[in-house]
C-alpha cells in the first residue's frame, strides 16, 4: 500500500511539474489520426485513379487500337474537346494555337467563333501548356497525358469527397465507407466511362473540392489559419468551376439559395456570410474577364441572387422577392432568354409546343426525369435506405435549431457530445439544405444525379460514422440504460464497419476487370477513314457524328454537340431536315445555306424503331413541320432519307452518294445542278 501511494504521489508531482504533459500526448494522439486519414484519403484516390485507366483500356482496347480507333472512342461527341487539346499542341506555339481558337473559322461552316469561351475550353488550353511546357512529349502520348489528367481529376474528386466526410464526422472511417458507396455506384455517380473529355468530367472534381473547403469555412471549431486556408481554396475552386463549365454559375446559384436560407435563420455568422460574398462576387468578375467579357456571367442567376441577398440583409428581408422578381428577367442572356424559359415551361407541364429545338431537348436523356433503376440502384448497394434515415434525422435536428433562432435562443459556437444537437452545426445544415435542393433537381433532370448522387453517398457516410448524431437520436428517446456517449462511440464504429463487410460482397472490381468488354465500330471507323480524304469540305449530320468528325479529320461541320447554344440548335434542326418528309429542293436550300459539301444520312436515325415514339428525330420533324395530323401523315412528299437512297430524279439532280456501308450514306450536295429526267 505504501508503494502504491509513493507511485500515485510521484504521478502526481510529475502532472504538477509538466502540466502540459497531458495535452502534448493528446496532440500526438491527434497527429498520429490525421497522419493516417490523410494518407488513407490519398491511397483511395491514387487506387480508384489506377481502376479507372485499367476499366478503361479493358472496356476500348485502348492501348492495343490505332490513333484513330482511340479517338473514335470518345463517344457521344465529347472527341470534340479532345480536338482542340489536339490543335493547341499541333500549334507553332501556345500563344499561336490560343489566337487560332479566340479567332476559329474552320470548325462551324460560315462562322468565325471564340471557341474558348465558347465552348469553355480552358481545360484544354492549360493541359496543353502543361504538356509543353513541362517536355511531357518526351515520355506520354498527348493522348494518354489528357485522359490521364483526367483521371487525376477523378482521383481528387474521390479524396475531395472522403475528406468532407472525414471533417463531418471526424472520422476518416467515413471516408473509406464513402469511396466503397461512390465506386459500387460509379454509373450512377460519374461518366467518365461513357466520355472521358466532358466538361462534367473536369468540373465536379473542383466543385467538390469547393464544398470541402465550405464546410471547414462553416465550421465553428476552426483556427484562423486553417479557416483563412480554406477561405482561399474555396475562392480558387468558385472562380475555376466558373472558368471551365458554362453550367458553373447554374449550380454555384443553388448552393448560393442554400447558404442565403442559412443566412436567413442566422445559424451562421455575419462575418462568414460576407466573405462567402466576396468570394462569389470576385469569382463572377474574374471569371467574366477570362471568358472575355461573357454576358451570360454578367446576366447570370448567380449575381442576380447576391444582389438581392446584399439588399436584404442591408435594408429589409422583404425586398429579397420583388429585387430577385426584377433580376430574375436579367437572369439568361436576351437572345436566349425565350428558348430557356419556353424548354422550362414545356418541361414543367405550364405550357406545349411544337418547336424542334424545345422537344429534342426534352427528349436528351440527361434533362428528363431519373428511372426508377437509379433508386433501386442505390437501395441495393444499401446506400439510399441509410441516406433516408441520416437526412431524417439532420433535417428534424435543423429545424429544432431554427425554431430555436426565431425563438430568440442565441446559437451555439461550441458543441460538446453530450449536447446531442447535430443539427446546430452550420455545415451540417448546408449539407442538410443542398441534400434537399440537388436531390430535388436529381428527381426532375437524370443528369442531375452526377451531383447528387456523390454527394448522397458522402452524407450518408458522415452520418453512419458521426457520434453526434446518434447522441442527437439518444437525447430524442432519453436512454439511460447505457451512458450515451459510450453507446454513441460504439454505435458510430459498428454500424460502418457492418455495412463496410456487407459491401465487400458486392464489391467485384477484379471481377469488372476480367471482363473484356470491346467496343468496336468497324462502319464508323470506315466512315472516318473516308472522311480523312475530303479536302476542305464541310460535313453536316447528327451533333454527336458531327464531334467525331471534327476530331479526326478537322474538317468544318454545320453544327457542334452544344445544348446551349441556340444557334448551333436551330443549325442542327436544318441539318436534320433530311430525316423529315421535305422535297429534295427543300433540304437542297437548307444544305447550301450551311455551305455544306456533304451530308451524312445515319441509318440509326433513318430507321430508328427502339427508341420511344415520341422522342425519335424523325417524329419531333414531323410534329415542328406540321406533318402530321392526329397520327396520319399529311405531306405529299415521302421522308427524305428513304426517298434519297431510291436514285431517282429529282434527288439526283442536286445529291450524289459517294459513300455508304450498313450505319451510314455519305452524299455530296451538287452546288452544279445536272436535272436527269
Amino acid at each position: 500500500m505504501k508503494v502504491k501511494r509513493k507511485m500515485l504521489n510521484m504521478s502526481r508531482t510529475t502532472q504538477e511539474e509538466d502540466p502540459d504533459k497531458a495535452p502534448r500526448h493528446v496532440s500526438v494522439q491527434c497527429l498520429v489520426r490525421v497522419v493516417f486519414g490523410c494518407l488513407a484519403a490519398v491511397a483511395c484516390g491514387i487506387l480508384y485513379a489506377a481502376y479507372l485507366s485499367a476499366c478503361h483500356d479493358r472496356k476500348f482496347w485502348f492501348s492495343a487500337k490505332q490513333e484513330l480507333e482511340r479517338e473514335i472512342s470518345f463517344q457521344g461527341g465529347s472527341g470534340l474537346y479532345y480536338y482542340f487539346y489536339k490543335h493547341m499542341l499541333s500549334a507553332p506555339s501556345f500563344e499561336r494555337g490560343f489566337y487560332e481558337l479566340m479567332m476559329d473559322n474552320r470548325t462551324i461552316s460560315g462562322q468565325t467563333i471564340n471557341a474558348v469561351e465558347r465552348l469553355s475550353l480552358y481545360p484544354e488550353v492549360i493541359t496543353s501548356f502543361i504538356y509543353r511546357y513541362t517536355n511531357s512529349q518526351d515520355f506520354v502520348e498527348p493522348i494518354y497525358f489528357y485522359i490521364g489528367v483526367v483521371f487525376c481529376l477523378q482521383a481528387l474528386h474521390v479524396t475531395a469527397l472522403f475528406v468532407c466526410s472525414w471533417v463531418l464526422s471526424g472520422t476518416w472511417v467515413a471516408g473509406m465507407l464513402v469511396v466503397s458507396w461512390y465506386v459500387i455506384n460509379r454509373p450512377d455517380t460519374t461518366q467518365v466511362d461513357h466520355a472521358v473529355p466532358l466538361r462534367e468530367n473536369w468540373a465536379l472534381p473542383c466543385f467538390s473540392l469547393q464544398v470541402v473547403a465550405l464546410t471547414g469555412f462553416l465550421s465553428n471549431n476552426i483556427r484562423p489559419a486553417t479557416e483563412m486556408f480554406c477561405y482561399l481554396t474555396m475562392s480558387a475552386t468558385t472562380f475555376t468551376l466558373l472558368l471551365i463549365w458554362e453550367h458553373g454559375h447554374y449550380i454555384l446559384f443553388v448552393q448560393g439559395v442554400c447558404l442565403f436560407l442559412l443566412d436567413s435563420f442566422d445559424v451562421m455568422p455575419t462575418r462568414k456570410m460576407d466573405d462567402i460574398h466576396k468570394v462569389y462576387l470576385s469569382s463572377l468578375f474574374l471569371a467574366y474577364l477570362f471568358q472575355f467579357e461573357n454576358t451570360s456571367l454578367i446576366s447570370s442567376p448567380l449575381l442576380s441572387l447576391q444582389i438581392g441577398s446584399l439588399l436584404a440583409r442591408h435594408f429589409q428581408v422583404v425586398i429579397f422577392c420583388p429585387s430577385s422578381l426584377i433580376s430574375f428577367k436579367r437572369l439568361i442572356p436576351v437572345s436566349d432568354n425565350d428558348f430557356i424559359l419556353k424548354f422550362l415551361e414545356v418541361r414543367f407541364g405550364l405550357n406545349r409546343t411544337t418547336d424542334f429545338v424545345t422537344n429534342y431537348l426534352l427528349c436528351q436523356k440527361s434533362l428528363q426525369a431519373p428511372s426508377q433503376d437509379l433508386f433501386l440502384r442505390l437501395t441495393q448497394a444499401s446506400v439510399l435506405p441509410f441516406y433516408l434515415l441520416v437526412l431524417a434525422v439532420c433535417l428534424l435536428s435543423t429545424l429544432q435549431t431554427i425554431y430555436r433562432r426565431l425563438s430568440g435562443e442565441p446559437m451555439k459556437t461550441r458543441h460538446s457530445l453530450e449536447d446531442g444537437r447535430i443539427g446546430e452545426q452550420p455545415a451540417v445544415i448546408y449539407h442538410v439544405f443542398h441534400s434537399l435542393f440537388f436531390g430535388s433537381l436529381a428527381l426532375l433532370f437524370d443528369g442531375m444525379k452526377y451531383l447528387w448522387t456523390p454527394h448522397v453517398c458522402m452524407f450518408t457516410a458522415f452520418g453512419v460514422c458521426s457520434p453526434h448524431l446518434f447522441m442527437t437520436v439518444f437525447k430524442w428517446l432519453k436512454l439511460k440504460s447505457m451512458h450515451p456517449v459510450v453507446l454513441a462511440l460504439i454505435l458510430s464504429t459498428a454500424v460502418p464497419t457492418i455495412i463496410g463487410f456487407s459491401l465487400w460482397r458486392e464489391v467485384r472490381l477484379s471481377v469488372t476487370l476480367g471482363e473484356l468488354h470491346e467496343i468496336h465500330d468497324p462502319d464508323t471507323l470506315e466512315l472516318m477513314t473516308w472522311i480523312r480524304s475530303a479536302v476542305a469540305a464541310v460535313f453536316a449530320g447528327s451533333p454527336q457524328l458531327l464531334g467525331t468528325i471534327k476530331l479526326c479529320s478537322g474538317s468544318a461541320v454545320t453544327s457542334l454537340p452544344l445544348y446551349t447554344d441556340f444557334n448551333l440548335l436551330k443549325r442542327t434542326e436544318d441539318s436534320f431536315q433530311v430525316y423529315a418528309m421535305r422535297s429534295a429542293e427543300d433540304v437542297y436550300k437548307l444544305l447550301t445555306a450551311q455551305k455544306t459539301s456533304y451530308v451524312i444520312i445515319e441509318e440509326s436515325i433513318c430507321a430508328e424503331f427502339t427508341r420511344n415514339k415520341g422522342c425519335r428525330v424523325k417524329d419531333l420533324l414531323d410534329i415542328a413541320n406540321g406533318h402530321v395530323e392526329e397520327m396520319y401523315s399529311v405531306s405529299k412528299h415521302g421522308r427524305f432519307c428513304h426517298e434519297i437512297k431510291m436514285n431517282y430524279s429529282p434527288y439526283t439532280n442536286y445529291f450524289t452518294r459517294v459513300f455508304w456501308n450498313h450505319s451510314y450514306h455519305v452524299y455530296k450536295v451538287n452546288y452544279v445542278i445536272s436535272f436527269q429526267y
